[in-house]
């Protein structure tokens, strides 16, 4: 019984148990010659906490064990009578789980005037999740078999839980001094399987380069060959190599030395693919900044990395390109930082990730997920400030591909960039799981002609996918998964096909030179098919945070299942659980972190700056789907005076501290938060934001025909009752993602507005005002 609650524990991550047990119900001895039916039903509460060791779990079981025996007399209804627990599943409101141990030696009975024999079970239907039944024989030794619901498992996955119980089992019987949660579940040879055989992953590759020596590597075998385009303009290899080395002897003269941080305050274009190259080429690594961001982040940023450089567009204009190449000490690949790249932070503020060079090699060569050569012209879409533009950059770079530049206004125009990667040729698409479901439809034509489309950064929706391989279907599909903190991808999965009701999409296998692990709490790995805490390891692990060395020590630790010297894993924070195929699916947090239309975000950054406002006492952030496909972010707070709960002034005062990305779309006042047992906040019970929790402005009704169409399309998308002509657009709510289906909800009412004016005064009188009729051309 102590194996069978140990092994239930491990196996859901519950440090108490309940498990059915059938008793005789003969508790006296004028029971024992009586003929009739006296089985009762015991449920046995099991406590396994505080990390028990054999000896101490086996004293909590046989106690529970007697104690319950003394009581075998109550019927079990009346239990649950009692208790009236919530009914959760057909069987039993008590327990999913029975025990079933029958003593040794017991014959069938003489009966005189009657033939007695053992008959087979006539169940032929599960009558609990699991049924673990037990027998000793006259020679002692112990047989049985499990029952379990076909609903719930299949055969394999029952094979692997009977193996973990008799390794557990074997692990129990030699050891009573050891922890119970410590010992060896897995027999060896599934051990081998999932950490040796499934994590067979290490490639050759460029692993002892600097990404810079790369590049020029590859220029100067491909020196006139396109290297980046944007619009109209373009560099050859030959030319950037040029450009890049004439400003990195800029940055050198103005006393940039190896291991410092430039910060790059330039959009996405041309000029940044040169200065993320020059910043290399001087031995610094690059901190790109999110310029869309507010100035007072963007300036938190610059002042973490102690950049005393901050380079701008012009900056990056007027380069000599006949500059001799200067020499300079190698750089090692393994410990030298390329780049610092800011997520949001659980301590209040953004961190910084430490990305070696070694870890970009991996990613772009020799993956094991893709191929990347001279022929690929790769969209450069994503924001320089998250990690899918190290695909974007340096995969065609250092491959002798060309970077294909998508300007912003160009990515929130479904139709201008579907044409965008079509004249371009564009071969490899990088898009967020947010845009790829707000574009897909649009896009279809400029798919089909990808010989690489890959989607990550949130679960992807089977139905949408599934359209996309019946209309527009790449020559290759890739669900890509990871942290900024293993370098963009550490596992990817090939999509061929989405199944009837299927309801995820695994995140894969390891790329290449990277291992994933499943473990528990004491970091033991887990069996196929149950939850547990994904950790990365291999070379593409970050070397830690900037500035934050308890943090650094908490989610990056010693790699105890790699043989290379120094190894380290990243702890993700996710749950994870291993497919009998060896694909990994993903099952969500272990932690409040959020992902949010592909952008990670940390609720305790936003309550830490809702707290900074004087008068707000507490606040608490979640993110809400009160209506299916809708979640957004809702902020709750408590505090004393009217603006400490006006959700106009706390918004501004987050905008111009926070991304757009990271403004609540509601913000809730509360007399007080709801709190549980234990005294913290119950989100859970955190009520859903009202009309007036929204940034509404004072009500004045559109004027005009295309203001009352405006008004209902955002009402419709933003899911309030009524729009005014004052209200802004990304104060109610609205945002990026919105905006992109909002222009193809105009478009196909016959209408066109510049996304320019949509971003820069998103106000729905002005938006109305730049909205203009399409002209219908009959040929």
């Amino acid at each position: 019984l102590a194996g069978w609650a140990a092994l239930l524990s491990r196996l859901s991550g519950e440090h108490e148990v309940v498990i059915g047990t059938p008793v005789a119900n003969r508790p006296r001895a004028q029971l024992e010659p009586l003929m009739g039916l006296f089985i009762n039903t015991l449920a046995l509460r099991l406590d396994l906490s505080g990390g028990p060791t054999v000896a101490q779990l086996l004293q909590r079981v046989k106690a529970s064990a007697l104690d319950a025996q003394h009581n075998q007399d109550l019927p079990f209804e009346q239990v649950v009578e009692a208790v009236q627990p919530p009914r959760s599943t057909a069987y039993s409101p008590l327990f999913q789980a029975m025990f079933s141990w029958h003593e040794g030696g017991a014959a069938a009975p003489a009966l005189r005037g009657l033939r007695v024999a053992r008959v087979a079970s006539p169940y032929e239907v599960a009558r609990f999740d699991l049924t673990l039944q037990l027998a000793e024989d006259d020679d002692g030794r112990i047989a049985g078999r499990l029952e379990y619901a076909t609903a719930l498992f299949d055969r394999e996955t029952v094979r692997r839980h009977l193996a973990c119980l008799q390794r557990l089992l074997g692990e129990l019987a030699d050891a009573d001094g050891q922890p119970v949660a410590s010992l060896a579940l897995l027999p060896e040879a599934e051990r081998q399987r999932l950490l040796v055989q499934w994590n067979a992953t290490r490639t050759a590759y460029p692993q002892h380069d600097a990404v810079h020596r790369l590049f020029e590597a590859q220029a100067a075998r491909t020196p006139h060959a396109p290297a980046v385009v944007d619009g109209a303009r373009a560099l050859s290899y030959a030319q950037l190599d040029a450009r890049a080395e004439a400003l990195a002897q800029r940055l050198e003269r103005a006393g940039v030395l190896p291991g410092e941080r430039v910060a790059l305050a330039i959009a996405r274009s041309l000029e940044l693919v040169v200065a993320q190259l020059a910043v290399l080429k001087c031995g610094a690594a690059y901190v790109p900044l999110d310029v869309h961001s507010p100035a007072a982040r963007q300036e938190a940023i610059v002042g973490d990395c102690g950049a005393r450089i901050v380079l701008g567009p012009s900056d990056v204009q007027d380069l000599q390109e006949d500059v001799a190449p200067r020499r300079r000490d190698a750089t090692d690949p393994a410990r030298c930082v390329a780049y610092v790249m800011y997520t949001s932070g659980s301590t209040g503020g953004p961190k910084g990730v430490l990305v070696p060079h070694r870890a970009i090699a991996r990613l772009v060569i020799d993956n094991r997920y893709a191929r990347f050569d001279a022929g690929d012209r790769v969209a450069f879409a994503a924001n320089p400030a998250f990690d899918a533009s190290t695909l974007e950059v340096w995969a065609p770079l250092l491959n002798g591909g060309c970077i294909v530049v998508v300007d912003q206004d160009t990515l929130l125009d479904p139709q201008r960039f579907a044409q965008q990667l079509l004249d371009e040729r564009v071969s490899v698409l990088w898009l967020t799981v947010g845009l790829f479901n707000q574009v897909a439809d649009t896009l279809a034509p400029a798919f089909a002609r990808l010989r690489c489309l890959i989607v990550g950064g949130d679960a992807l929706d089977p139905v949408i996918v599934e359209r996309v391989l019946r209309c527009g279907r790449p020559q290759r599909l890739l669900n890509g998964y990871g942290p900024t903190e293993t370098t963009t991808f550490a596992a990817t999965f090939e999509i061929e096909a989405v199944a009837p009701g299927q309801r995820s999409i695994p995140i894969g296998r390891p790329i290449g030179n990277t291992r994933l692990y499943i473990l528990d709490a004491l970091g033991q790995p887990v069996p196929v098919g149950v939850a547990g805490e994904l950790h990365i390891g291999g070379h593409g692990v970050a070397l830690g945070y900037l500035n934050h060395p308890a943090l650094t020590a908490e989610r990056f630790l010693p790699d105890p299942f790699d043989d290379e010297p120094g190894a380290r894993m990243y702890r993700t924070g996710d749950l994870a659980r291993w497919l009998p195929d060896g694909n990994v699916e993903f099952l969500g947090r272990t932690d409040r972190q959020l992902k949010l239309r592909g952008f990670r975000v940390e609720p305790a950054e936003i309550e830490a700056r809702l707290l900074e406002r004087p008068g707000v006492r507490a606040a608490a952030v979640v993110a809400r789907e009160d209506s299916a496909g809708d979640k957004r972010l809702v902020a709750y707070v408590v505090g004393d005076g009217a603006q400490a709960g006006d959700a106009q002034v706390l918004r501004a005062h987050l905008a111009e501290r926070l991304p757009e990305y990271m403004l609540p779309a509601a913000i809730v006042r509360l007399d007080a938060l709801p709190l549980n047992a234990n005294g913290k906040v119950d989100r859970a019970s955190l009520p859903a934001p009202a009309a007036a929790d929204f940034c509404t402005r004072d009500y004045e009704s559109p004027h005009g025909g295309t203001e009352e169409r405006l008004a209902r399309i955002w009402a419709e998308m933003l899911k309030l009752d009524r729009v005014g002509r004052h209200d802004h657009f990304f104060e109610l709510g609205g945002h990026s993602l919105l905006a992109i289906s909002m222009v193809e909800r105009l478009r196909a009412e016959g209408l066109q507005v510049d996304a320019r004016a949509l971003f820069s005064t998103p106000t729905l009188a002005v938006v109305a005002a730049a909205t203009k009729r399409i002209k219908e051309v009959v040929l």
